[in-house]
């Protein structure tokens, strides 16, 4: 059930089924009105549980309604200590659980290549976004980053979103577009990220958070309480809309009369 925020909207239901059904409903909305306003729709994946939400989408009725070959697909993250075809990569579980059951063409999807040095590969994810950029693939935003239609995320226990971690400065990089960190506070250490610039400039922001561990982040930001230093959580911003998508596991004592009374 949605609760209404300022450019934000706050979507509770009690089970993961029931929030995955809504996150796709979600999705093929603003998929739909994104065709056809421009033709094309980007929409960029991060790891962890958020793919497994998004089995929706691969399932009738709504598969057969979406307009596949018009999608553009990226990561936000991905632990560059694994290779693309290593099953514990995030193209490797995006390819496994939502990519092979969906008809997106192979040339509308963009990995982050993997090397073993993280600047290189921090450098060849962006030097692909600007050419992308240059050949209007994608449009650059007013803030001069490009900008993405839809970026999903998750949020970590400790309020981290992509591999944006409360105690690294990769949160505070505002001139880069992808960035990399090698001492992150959980496994693995080697990770490349899109900064907060870049997903700021998304139009449309979907937070998916389904598990008690998350709830603290969760209420921490949604109900603005202070916080040192500041949750990457909380600075996440979209140009149009940020939603999130919760359930009763995840979501704020404070909601949840609100939601369980109605």
């Amino acid at each position: 059930m949605p609760v209404p925020r300022k450019k934000e909207q706050v979507v509770i239901y009690p089970t993961e089924d029931e929030v995955a059904l809504q996150l796709a409903t979600h999705v093929t909305y603003f998929s739909d009105k994104t065709i056809a306003e421009k033709g094309s729709f980007s929409v960029v994946l991060s790891g962890g549980t958020l793919i497994h939400s998004l089995r929706k989408l691969t399932e009738s009725p709504l598969k057969e309604t979406v307009e596949w070959s018009k999608w553009l697909i990226f990561w936000v993250e991905t632990r560059e200590w694994f290779p693309l075809t290593d099953p514990q990569s995030n193209y490797a579980l995006a390819l496994k659980d939502f990519l092979s059951k969906v008809p997106i063409p192979k040339h509308n999807i963009y990995p982050i290549h993997y090397t073993p040095l993280s600047e290189v590969v921090a450098k060849d994810y962006e030097v692909r976004l600007r050419k992308l950029v240059a050949e209007k693939v994608l449009p650059l935003s007013s803030t001069g980053f490009p900008q993405f239609d839809l970026i999903l995320l998750g949020v970590g226990p400790d309020g981290h979103v992509a591999s944006l971690f409360p105690n690294r400065p990769q949160r505070y990089d505002k001139v880069d577009w992808v960035t990399f960190i090698n001492d992150a506070p959980k496994p693995p250490p080697k990770r490349i990220t899109f900064t907060f610039p870049v997903i700021n400039s998304a139009k449309y922001i979907a937070m998916v958070v389904t598990d008690k561990a998350e709830a603290e982040a969760v209420a921490i930001t949604l109900e603005h309480k202070p916080h040192v230093p500041p949750l990457p959580c909380s600075e996440v911003k979209a140009k149009v809309n940020l939603s999130w998508f919760l359930n009763w596991d995840a979501a704020p004592s404070f909601l949840l009369p609100l939601i369980k009374n109605r």
